[in-house]
């Protein structure tokens, strides 16, 4: 009798780095015992269905993993680190940093590490007083959302960051570079964790998938 392979839940976004980094196993090319279901969501998603332990591996952002350590184990291959690069503020004209305060800035989640970064370059920039007034718009919707007038500016991630200025918009503040000046190193953004409760060998097997994955797109960077 053949016993059925256990089914890996593996959350990612289908922005094009993660698609790069899971390439290897969605390809077939990195072979398991484990059968890997490959499950498409933005970050903010996979943050909030981390917390409820939804899936058994995933991509989150670094700030959502604070939150959910108690049910995940961090992962040694895969992370997310931007050098003087990561998420910015961007606005439909060349607005003051010091308006900022001012406005509702849309952002993509309360647990992503972009909305953390924020926080902190307010504080940083406005005094432990900051006051951050924002809203949690689709991390896709905020550059529409900022074009059309609806805020004066939005919390940029993912491909956006490339594209903003083709789109008509200008940065006006830039959590990757603030970060690098004020610490002289690269800005964690995101992880892959896997969930305690399967044990320990399968913890270590998808480990190994994923270090796997990685080096098969390496390695195939055209196909990837």
């Amino acid at each position: 009798m053949t016993t059925a392979a256990q089914t890996i839940r593996l959350g990612h976004s289908p922005d094009s780095d993660d698609a790069f980094m899971f390439w290897g196993l969605a390809s077939g090319t990195v072979k398991s015992d484990f059968q890997f279901e490959h499950i498409l969501r933005d970050i903010q998603t996979l943050n909030d269905w981390a917390m409820e332990g939804k899936l058994e591996s995933t991509a989150i952002s670094v700030h959502a993993f604070a939150y959910v350590a108690d049910k995940y184990a961090l992962l040694r291959h895969g992370g997310s680190f931007g050098d003087g690069y990561g998420p910015m503020v961007v606005a439909a004209s060349q607005i003051p940093v010091a308006s900022l305060e001012e406005i509702v800035i849309a952002v993509p989640g309360k647990l992503t590490s972009a909305f953390l970064e924020l926080n902190l370059f307010f504080e940083d920039t406005f005094g432990t007083n900051a006051n951050l007034k924002y809203e949690v718009v689709p991390f896709d919707e905020i550059v529409p959302a900022v074009q059309r007038g609806d805020f004066k500016a939005g919390l940029i991630i993912h491909e956006s960051q490339l594209t903003y200025g083709e789109e008509g918009l200008y940065e006006i503040a830039n959590m990757g570079m603030w970060w690098g000046k004020k610490t002289g190193l690269p800005l964690p953004l995101g992880v892959n964790v896997v969930r305690k409760d399967l044990g320990h060998d399968a913890v270590i097997e998808v480990s190994r998938c994923m270090r796997e994955s990685i080096e098969a797109g390496l390695g195939n960077r055209k196909n990837a």
